[in-house]
């Protein structure tokens, strides 16, 4: 069982009163087993050991919610990182992330057991541990379609790589046209996607096409391999159930926030 921080001694009260400031800049203090048979009698009987057919292990199944919540708790322990900080209770992790401590047990539980009683997570090999599980330990190719102007704003951005994805290449319908500024990701024409996607092994793609396009560019895209789409198109996209879609509507979010502040 996954347990945080019981009791602090002086020891570590002041490496607490750290973990706080670094996660809240604006607030100070815060061999397979064996089976032996014995018998009295002088006989010696014989067991037969059953034998039981080989079990094929599979990725347990793991909430959405959970794996967004992973995410947070990465970027989290890496500024504690930043700040020199080494361990870090279950207790200061989650309010960082915003969660209380029973769900950040609850979700760490998914992928094994973390942490030590009385000391805590150990922030280097937590962060590690997370980001082999979201696959984000190595640079992850990704290719973008339809280069106007959010296209050309998401390659523009460099801190994709900081987080462990790569945009190789981008795709659009006049690939030479010029744009507002100047791109270091090649854009090509779409006849080449599938053979670039197959060459170098990509599995994320970035939609940014106009809604009457984004189907069949969906369509294209899991044709060749694709199996996940992070959709910026206002469409809705209809996909095999084994391909993952996110999408990313930035009016519905705006009318999410319009209700709030009319409060």
């Amino acid at each position: 069982m996954i347990l945080g921080w019981r009791k602090e001694c002086p020891r570590t009260l002041a490496t607490s009163l750290r973990v706080s400031a670094a996660l809240h800049p604006r607030r100070l203090g815060d061999t397979s087993p064996e089976t032996q048979l014995s018998s009295p009698a002088p006989c010696v009987a014989r067991f037969r050991v059953p034998r039981f057919p080989c079990l094929k292990v599979t990725r347990p199944v793991i909430p959405p919610k959970t794996i967004y919540r992973m995410s947070v708790y990465l970027r989290c322990l890496q500024r504690l990182k930043q700040n020199q900080i080494q361990t870090v209770s279950s207790e200061a992790l989650a309010s960082a992330a915003g969660v209380k401590s029973t769900q950040l047990r609850k979700d760490l539980t998914y992928f094994g057991q973390f942490g030590t009683r009385g000391l805590g997570y150990d922030v280097e090999q937590l962060s590690k541990m997370i980001s082999d599980l979201l696959g984000t330990n190595r640079l992850q190719p990704v290719v973008l379609v339809g280069v106007g102007h959010l296209g050309t704003a998401l390659l523009s951005y460099r801190g994709f790589e900081q987080e462990g994805f790569e945009i190789i290449a981008a795709f659009d319908v006049e690939p030479d046209r010029e744009r507002d500024r100047p791109l270091k990701t090649p854009v090509y024409p779409p006849e080449r996607l599938g053979r670039i996607i197959r060459d170098r092994g990509v599995k994320m793609a970035i939609l940014t096409v106009p809604a009457a396009a984004a189907q069949e560019i969906a369509n294209q895209l899991v044709d060749h391999g694709i199996s996940g789409i992070l959709n910026f198109s206002p469409a809705m996209l209809s996909i095999p159930d084994t391909v993952m879609v996110k999408n990313v509507n930035l009016a519905i979010e705006l009318e999410n926030l319009s209700y709030f502040v009319q409060q």
